[in-house]
């Protein structure tokens, strides 16, 4: 877990293909499918009982990448270990935007374009990680929901290739 663009997607694919572990990602199961993604929530109850729980149990192997304070607290007992991405705004902000012009194109996230707002809205919100309360998704929040699990926690803190966080965790 981690910031947006902290990388947690890219170490939880690395880890799954290593150790043949299935990889889910939590905004898979909290995001409704919608176009353009990531606009409407799903309900609680369903994310968590109906489709994370089923995906979890169709696979004694799992990694599992993103957040899931609050709404996943039930699943805390399965957790083996706690992986947390700490990377500079800055080199999150950049792999971000890069991520958006990878995924919709410049034309699309420039002024003017059809993703433009959208795009300085969520940058904007990813911003606002390092220096937001526990009532959005932020570094205190993590830090909170982090203090309070019973298991192990991993920090893993800069800007550390994906080969060199999974040589870390594998320690």
């Amino acid at each position: 877990m981690g910031a947006s663009g902290s990388g947690t997607t890219s170490l939880a694919a690395a880890i799954a293909a290593r150790h043949g572990h299935c990889h889910l990602d939590t905004d898979d199961f909290y995001w409704l499918p919608t176009d353009p993604p990531y606009r409407a929530k799903r309900p609680r109850e369903p994310r968590l009982a109906a489709l994370l729980r089923d995906a979890l149990a169709a696979s004694p192997r799992w990694v599992l990448s993103g957040s899931l304070c609050g709404w996943g607290d039930p699943l805390i007992p399965e957790f083996e270990l706690v992986v947390f991405l700490v990377v500079a705004s800055a080199t999150r902000l950049a792999r971000l935007r890069a991520r958006e012009i990878a995924r919709y194109g410049l034309d699309a996230i420039a002024p003017g374009g059809a993703r433009h707002q959208a795009s300085v809205q969520f940058l904007d919100w990813c911003a606002g990680y390092d220096a937001g309360g526990l009532a959005m998704r932020s570094r205190a929040l993590h830090e909170a929901w982090l203090a309070a699990l019973p298991g192990p926690v991993l920090r893993l803190e800069g800007d550390q290739s994906v080969g060199e966080q999974l040589r870390r965790v594998e320690l």
